[in-house]
């Protein structure tokens, strides 16, 4: 059965709530990776994951463990690019799907958004976590645990 894992650190915590519900529901083993302690209700099926602080510590612990056919949920872009390396699906907290075919042009844009930034352009952050996000991302969740049971 694959594994889900949760790049926890810069998850948003209704989708960490939402990932340990579809674990419990599903009994499917659930990773919630960070460099601090995550307060999580006891579970049989979703576990939290600290690792020491430092740069890409959380990053390096999810790619060491990740299988061929466990989920990702991540935003992180070259996680992202390392988890579909090694077999893994990958998604966002909003439910969106990154794959072989996106990730390169979604780099290619965080890259262009970042030389505007440091150009003085103000480009604004991401926008909130609203609840059109948590239901896409509870039903992408859903749709992919029912392909992969």
């Amino acid at each position: 059965m694959p594994s889900l894992w949760v790049d926890a650190d810069a998850c948003p915590r209704a989708a960490r709530d939402i990932v340990i519900r579809a674990a419990e529901r599903t009994r499917t083993p659930a990773w919630l990776v960070a460099n601090h302690a995550l307060p999580l209700p006891p579970s049989r099926w979703a576990k939290g994951l600290s690792v020491a602080s430092g740069l890409d510590a959380a990053d390096d612990e999810i790619v060491r463990r990740l299988v061929p056919g466990d989920l990702l949920i991540t935003s992180d872009l070259p996680l992202a690019m390392e988890a579909l390396d090694k077999g893994a699906a990958v998604m966002t907290s909003r439910g969106e799907p990154l794959t072989a075919d996106n990730i390169r042009s979604r780099v290619q844009m965080r890259d262009f958004m970042e030389t505007l930034r440091a150009s003085g352009e103000h480009t604004g952050g991401p926008k909130g976590y609203s609840d059109a996000d948590r239901r896409e991302f509870a039903n992408a969740l859903d749709r992919w645990l029912a392909r992969h049971r």
